[in-house]
């Protein structure tokens, strides 16, 4: 009796768990070289030819072509790292890669996939207690948060910008969308454009968007501007039913181009009348309206798309117009300027400051595409990681020293868990130990070495993480240099790195279907 199709395969027991636990594994080693301010890069490319070159862990990830679904797993835990924290996905990645890995080794001496499960969580419960106490007592102020940013940044493609000049953008734009109802991130945005050193990446304080004007008549430059955002073409107006009329002479004609005219002249009237002197609209502009409203000096951007009018409207504090007659001066919002500047083959619509301006946006340069995607990618995880700690009020010590100080007590509380429970436990600090032994190798110090001073380190002084400077690596506090992180990132490492590792390891049947 059939009771699955007879092309459906199936693996269970030992194997299955064994063929999961092996693809975790192969994804999070394919990370593992790139942790760290001596990290590697990766070149991917993919079946078009496209190349990418990151050390970023979510964007491997996501550009590996992964179909075993246990890898995926993993490379989910990279992603929910990325949207909740915006950082330390490559960490995330590795832990669970060697959670598995240590699990593989437990279930090789008869210890059962639940015992493991159990002791994993409750390893995972006391790893989170030593994140809260290695959180440091400080306040978390802009120097914190340079730091943050800075320690986010080190070691990823910056261009010919160091890290520390980059973090003061971070931490400036991140202050201009805090609230006393937190840190409005989504109103930090980062717009990248090749064509110059990435020393020339600075911070706008509103939007910008690939726009020109509407016209080549109109100015360059609004100062104090009105804006009226519209929903409205712009143009004569056409039935929704295919129809055609019989013209019998020629003053026939010259009075349906009369309405015609008449009809675009009303647009450019009715707007120049409102008072706006800026106008984005999301549908199309006639030539001759674009032509009327330049003679009048207002400038014009037309065919924007939903998103970018949102953002200027959220930036400008105006409403969206859906009808020409509804246009009223309440419905303006307001900027400092708004300006049209051309790069290249590239314009780009600046609109900048205001009363109401509630976004900033990081505008990136950079002589090549590979460079400022990968500079993009370096500010976007430090725009994430400088907001997280200044919501939480929370940071620790980072190179290490965090993971240094979970494996030390999670071995101490092991040894007050009964049954096997308790191997489980060890295996997990054993799987921590992974960070600092994988920076030390990065760094090209020997991994055991390392970690056995790192240990000594920690026993004697509290913290203890390998600092990197220049050509140099020493084993200190990292606090004293500035190396930290937030503490909501490594909580949210343990924590989805534990939920994968041991999703992964009670699977002990798996039925694919062809």
């Amino acid at each position: 009796m059939f009771i699955m199709s007879e092309d459906s395969q199936r693996t269970q027991g030992r194997d299955a768990q064994s063929s999961n636990i092996m693809a975790g594994k192969a994804v999070a080693e394919s990370v593992r070289t790139t942790l760290g301010p001596r990290g590697m890069d990766k070149m991917l490319v993919d079946s078009s030819g496209e190349v990418v070159i990151t050390n970023d862990g979510a964007t491997i990830l996501d550009e590996m072509d992964i179909e075993h679904p246990a890898a995926q797993m993993i490379v989910e835990v990279a992603e929910t790292q990325e949207e909740e924290v915006g950082d330390g996905t490559t960490t995330a990645g590795v832990i669970a890669g060697n959670l598995l890995g240590e699990a593989e080794d437990l279930i090789e001496q008869d210890v059962h996939a639940t015992t493991i499960v159990e002791g994993y969580h409750e390893a995972a419960r006391i790893a989170l207690e030593a994140i809260d106490e290695q959180v440091q007592e400080a306040e978390v102020d802009d120097d914190v948060l340079k730091q943050v940013a800075e320690s986010s940044m080190t070691g990823k493609g910056t261009g010919g910008l160091t890290a520390e000049s980059l973090a003061e953008t971070v931490v400036e734009a991140v202050r201009h969308v805090e609230s006393d109802d937190g840190v409005a991130r989504d109103n930090v945005t980062v717009h990248t454009q090749i064509g110059a050193s990435s020393n020339a990446t600075e911070l706008v304080p509103g939007i910008v968007v690939d726009e020109d004007p509407a016209h080549d008549g109109m100015p360059d430059e609004v100062e104090d501007a009105s804006i009226a955002i519209l929903d409205v073409e712009l143009d004569v107006r056409t039935g929704d039913v295919d129809a055609e009329y019989a013209i019998d002479s020629i003053d026939q004609l010259n009075a349906a181009i009369d309405a015609e005219e008449s009809e675009l002249q009303g647009y450019a009237e009715t707007i120049a009348e409102s008072g706006a002197d800026v106008v984005f609209t999301t549908d199309d502009v006639a030539d001759r309206v674009a032509a009327a409203l330049a003679r009048e000096d207002v400038l014009v951007f037309d065919s924007l798309s939903d998103s970018d009018a949102k953002d200027i409207a959220s930036a400008t504090g105006a409403r969206r117009v859906g009808a020409l007659d509804d246009l009223e001066e309440e419905d303006f919002g307001e900027a400092d300027r708004v300006r049209s500047e051309n790069f290249g083959d590239d314009d780009l619509a600046f609109v900048e400051g205001g009363a109401a301006a509630e976004a900033v946006t990081v505008f990136v340069r950079g002589g090549t595409e590979h460079v400022v995607d990968e500079l993009e990618r370096a500010i976007g995880d430090a725009l994430d990681v400088a907001a997280t700690a200044l919501e939480s009020g929370e940071v620790v010590p980072g190179a290490g020293a965090t993971e240094i100080a979970i494996a030390d007590k999670v071995r101490q509380e092991a040894a007050g868990i009964e049954g096997r429970k308790q191997l489980a436990v060890d295996a997990f600090a054993d799987a921590i130990d992974v960070v600092p032994r994988t920076l030390a190798a990065n760094t090209g110090r020997d991994p055991i070495d390392s970690l056995v001073d790192l240990r000594a380190a920690h026993e004697s002084e509290g913290r203890a993480g390998l600092i990197t400077s220049g050509e140099e690596v020493t084993i200190d506090d990292p606090f004293e240099y500035g190396v930290v992180d937030p503490a909501d990132v490594k909580r949210e490492a343990i924590e989805s790195a534990t939920e994968a590792a041991t999703m992964i390891a009670r699977i002990d049947d798996v039925i694919a279907a062809e």
